[in-house]
């Protein structure tokens, strides 16, 4: 993120609570920030919707940073994905409204798919930070799911009014054991002789799928292997 934009997204913060993410609060923003509408312009060209996304990456940015400063060797997999997501939410309530009026701007139809792309970006982030090696279905299969726990567990956290937002944690929990139990169910349909020559066609197919090559993040997933 560049100086300007974050200078930019610092000053409009303090309006996002009253203005949403709006025209309005992009021009405060450049008059607070002392900018000049062009420099404004140029550095978030579709002003608002651009510091959203910027205030979205921040937050990704510090729980990478925050998860990689700790030791979670001793943790099951289970609970360092909870902890990742419980940890990118305790960033998020530092700007509670500013999460919620985020929701409501990428619910509109022609904002979705930059919410989506968010969405996608925060449990690539997870992912990353854990460690995940997965090169083929399972890289799309694991953020995809991780998305849904996340955003379901983001929407309760926002009309969650429990002490230290405790309900929020339990249902995130069950969330998380709701993952695992289709976990084994896949790890029993591998194991059993029928239904895993049942699934020999559509696991041919499905190998056929391989993960981005890993380099600068892409906005979404992916490419087909031709066969050989």
């Amino acid at each position: 993120m560049t100086d300007l934009k974050e200078r930019l997204l610092d000053a409009a913060l303090p309006h996002v609570a009253f203005d949403g993410w709006s025209e309005a609060t992009f021009r405060a923003a450049i008059e607070d920030a002392e900018v000049t509408p062009a420099q404004g312009r140029a550095a978030c060209p579709r002003g608002a919707l651009d510091l959203a996304l910027a205030f979205h990456d921040r937050g990704d940015a510090e729980m990478a940073a925050t998860l990689r400063a700790q030791d979670l060797s001793e943790m099951r997999f289970r609970d360092r994905v909870a902890h990742a997501i419980r940890t990118r939410i305790e960033i998020a309530d530092r700007h509670r409204e500013a999460v919620r009026r985020g929701m409501t701007l990428f619910a509109l139809p022609m904002h979705a798919p930059d919410g989506l792309r968010a969405l996608w970006a925060t449990s690539e982030t997870i992912w990353t930070v854990l460690g995940d090696t997965s090169d083929d279905v399972n890289w799309y299969t694991k953020r995809g799911t991780l998305s849904g726990v996340y955003s379901s567990t983001v929407l309760y956290w926002l009309g969650d009014e429990s002490d230290g937002y405790r309900d929020t944690w339990e249902f995130l929990d069950r969330r998380i054991d709701d993952v695992m139990q289709i976990e084994k169910v896949k790890g029993h349909v591998r194991k059993s002789p029928i239904l895993s020559r049942l699934m020999a066609g559509p696991n041919l197919i499905l190998d056929r799928i391989k993960a981005p090559t890993r380099g600068p993040r892409s906005d979404l997933p992916g490419h087909w292997r031709t066969p050989e």
